[in-house]
């Protein structure tokens, strides 16, 4: 099975964390479980401007490697010492501080190829990777927002922090093309996923990458959406499942995306529930008839890998998008590939 997650920030790694398990053994190792992935895809966003990315962005023209870094080290092999020195965070000395080790060797590798494409496929062979990963996009994009009351906010930090509901969402410029092979892999696959992660600045900016909702929009494959766990304050406030639903048919021209929603079905416990309260926070409410009447089949269960924060149970998730995936290559072509490629 060839499986395309796309995405961003911790949303995309998280998933990831659990797909790995599955991808068939590299040469020389051994494998966990039953493989059943023989190609994992990560597609990922380039929009982030804020931290140690944003830095590097401005400092040197390269695309921000923070969310690339966190897939890296999500997908990396068993060489804990090397995982661990990518995720290594600076906290003095005089231009490091705040920088990680994995965005400062991305940068270097960029500016020794001139590809950042190229950087990131050296940092998989270094790591290991037990996958390929992609930026959704090589073009210097960034984020333009127009929010309900017609103001216009540029670059993702602003974006994610407006209380003010957001209207549209573009990319500047807005011809900016997906890598060939990114697109490819699309085309090929027999699962695609999209999110968890921040709807307006981790999952919609990659969609907006000229391409990308066309292929997914005619991909063979099983199509989901995977819902977020909890509203998020200044992007998706009282944002109900099918509220992002209906973001996603926006900014992909109306073309349906996904055969399939997964829902969390699990409550927060009450302690975490008042945290995220205090915070503007609440659950994504399942609004189950709505999201049908979009003509997507929600499916629940319990994801919730409660910690210090709310966050998917990376197995759990991967072991139910599998067995969607399964399940429908067990099954005859039907209508669903009617008009499709």
């Amino acid at each position: 099975m060839h499986v395309v997650a796309i995405g961003g920030g911790t949303g995309l790694s998280t998933l990831l964390r659990g797909l790995k398990p599955h991808v068939v053994a590299q040469p020389g190792t051994r494998a966990r479980r039953s493989p059943t992935i023989s190609r994992l895809t990560a597609i990922v966003t380039v929009t982030d401007e804020g931290g140690s990315s944003g830095r590097l962005r401005r400092d040197f023209g390269i695309l921000p490697p923070g969310d690339i870094r966190n897939c890296l080290v999500a997908l990396a092999g068993d060489e804990e010492l090397l995982t661990r020195l990518f995720s290594y965070r600076f906290t003095n000395g005089r231009g490091l501080a705040g920088h990680s080790f994995g965005n400062l060797f991305l940068a270097a590798l960029t500016r020794l190829t001139g590809d950042f494409s190229k950087a990131v496929q050296v940092s998989s062979e270094v790591l290991a990777v037990h996958g390929q990963i992609f930026p959704s996009t090589l073009s210097d994009v960034r984020l333009k927002a127009r929010l309900a009351d017609g103001r216009i906010l540029y670059g993702e930090s602003r974006i994610t922090r407006t209380p003010e509901p957001i209207a549209h969402l573009e990319l500047i410029p807005s011809g900016s093309r997906a890598l060939p092979e990114a697109l490819a892999a699309i085309d090929e696959a027999d699962l695609i996923t999209l999110g968890p992660g921040s709807l307006y600045t981790s999952l919609l900016p990659n969609l907006l990458v000229r391409g990308i909702a066309h292929r997914i929009s005619h991909a063979r494959a099983v199509r989901v959406f995977v819902a977020n766990l909890m509203t998020q304050p200044g992007e998706t406030r009282n944002y109900t499942a099918s509220d992002h639903l209906r973001a996603v048919r926006e900014h992909s021209r109306g073309q349906r995306l996904f055969d399939y929603i997964v829902l969390n079905s699990w409550p927060l416990s009450a302690r975490l529930g008042r945290r995220y309260a205090a915070e503007g926070a609440v659950p994504v409410v399942k609004d189950l008839e709505e999201i049908r009447r979009l003509g997507v089949e929600p499916i629940t269960a319990d994801l919730l890998g409660e910690n210090h924060v709310a966050r998917h149970d990376p197995l759990r998730l991967a072991r139910l998008l599998l067995g969607l995936a399964q399940e429908r290559r067990r099954q005859p072509s039907g209508p669903r590939h009617a008009g499709r490629r």
